[in-house]
C-alpha cells in the first residue's frame, strides 16, 4: 500500500514568498539555533535572496501548500538546489525523497550535475547522501554537496 500523498510542483508566485519565509522558519529554526545562527531577519533576507519567480516552485499536497524548492543554474555548471523545505507534518513519509527523485531525474535528462548547501548536522544530509550527493566542502555551519550526472 502506498501512503505517499498526491503531490505536484507548480511555479511560485509573489503570493508564495511569505508562506515560504514562514515554512523556512518552522523547519530550520531548531538547526539554526543549535548552530547559534538563528536570526529571523537574516532568515527572511536569505529566502528573499533565493526566491525566484523563474526558478522557485511550490509543492502542493492534495492542492494545499506543503513546501517549496528552488533549482537555478549554478555558476560552476549544472544546477543549484536551494530552499527545499517540506512541512513538518509531511516529513519522514518519503515525500521529500519522491520530490528529490523527480528533480534529479530532470537534471539527469538535461545532463547536468546538482550542487547544494545544507546545514551542518541536519537530517537532510542523510537524505542527500542516499540520493547520490557527496560532501565536497565541510565547514562549521554549512556543508557543500555535489551530485554528478550518473
Amino acid at each position: 500500500m502506498n501512503s505517499l500523498p498526491a503531490w505536484t510542483l507548480k511555479p511560485a508566485g509573489p503570493e508564495h514568498l511569505e508562506p515560504i519565509v514562514g515554512l523556512k522558519a518552522q523547519v530550520m529554526r531548531a538547526d539554526l539555533e543549535r548552530l547559534g545562527r538563528w536570526d529571523p531577519d537574516r532568515s527572511r533576507a536569505r529566502v528573499r535572496k533565493s526566491f525566484s519567480l523563474r526558478h522557485t516552485s511550490v509543492l502542493l499536497v492534495d492542492g494545499a501548500f506543503a513546501g517549496c524548492v528552488t533549482i537555478r543554474p549554478d555558476e560552476r555548471g549544472g544546477r543549484h538546489l536551494e530552499l527545499f523545505y517540506l512541512a513538518p507534518h509531511l516529513q519522514g513519509r518519503g515525500l521529500g525523497s519522491a520530490v528529490l527523485r523527480h528533480l534529479l531525474a530532470e537534471a539527469d535528462t538535461a545532463g547536468e550535475p546538482v550542487h547544494l548547501t545544507v546545514l551542518q548536522g541536519s537530517a537532510a544530509l542523510r537524505l542527500y547522501a542516499r540520493h547520490g550527493f557527496a560532501v565536497v566542502a565541510d565547514g562549521p555551519i554549512d556543508v557543500a554537496m555535489y551530485r554528478p550526472v550518473p
